[in-house]
């Protein structure tokens, strides 16, 4: 074989792989431009919890599904709340009683249709951002978990107001409710984490083990579980 012929083998070769290249430069820019313009908001998209587990998280970025209606609703004691919740809760009671502390049910399981109702009446007597931080809109509350339930004193003192924290049952509930699987749901100052006003007297059931984890650590559930802020819809 002549050099003219192999000077024009080696060039062909050359062009042949340089080719091959830019192709898989295409490609490989293709996908990556492909998966830059996925909509923000699927990546940014809930991590998904069984709808049916006692600890999800149910704020202003995780809403319920439509009809979601909570399987196993027992009552508790004048209210509704999930078998393992109202278990738990008629024992936190009855501990606090055998102390001298009685406690009172105020509210547990709201219908999506209960709780439209009462965000509708804050809305008219606060505004839509005054009940926004005070009430969850529908399917977006976690009383429509039966896993929630707000508490109060038998002679109505401070209810569903923030002296409840100062009354025997309110500082009871906060030193003492993690032990049976509930915590403070909406603490003081974490108004830009979970969206809501501090209310000591709302309780949120997730179970024994991640209400000591959360009452230990003194985080609010979002920031326990490694879940983003909800501060608002």
């Amino acid at each position: 074989m002549g050099n003219g012929t192999m000077r024009y083998v080696y060039l062909r070769t050359c062009a042949s792989m340089a080719g091959l290249l830019c192709l898989c430069l295409v490609v490989s820019l293709a996908v990556f431009l492909n998966l830059s313009n996925e909509p923000a908001d699927a990546a940014a998209a809930p991590e998904a919890q069984a709808p049916d587990s006692v600890t999800l998280v149910v704020n202003k970025h995780r809403p319920l599904a439509a009809d979601y209606v909570p399987p196993d609703l027992v009552d508790a004691g004048g209210l509704l709340l999930r078998a393992e919740a109202a278990a738990a809760y008629t024992g936190m009671v009855s501990a606090a009683a055998a102390e001298g502390i009685p406690i009172s049910p105020v509210s547990g399981y709201r219908s999506s249709e209960e709780q439209s109702r009462l965000h509708s009446s804050y809305t008219e007597r606060y505004g839509q951002e005054g009940a926004d931080s005070l009430s969850a809109r529908p399917g977006y509350s976690e009383h429509e978990t039966g896993l929630a339930v707000d508490i109060g004193n038998p002679d109505g003192l401070c209810a569903l107001e923030t002296c409840f924290e100062g009354t025997a049952a309110g500082a009871w509930t906060a030193a003492n409710a993690h032990r049976y699987g509930f915590l403070i749901r909406y603490p003081a100052g974490a108004e830009h984490i979970t969206g809501y006003a501090y209310e000591p007297w709302h309780l949120r059931y997730v179970g024994p083990e991640v209400a000591g984890g959360v009452h230990d650590a003194g985080l609010t559930l979002e920031e326990f579980l490694g879940l983003p802020a909800a501060p608002d819809y």
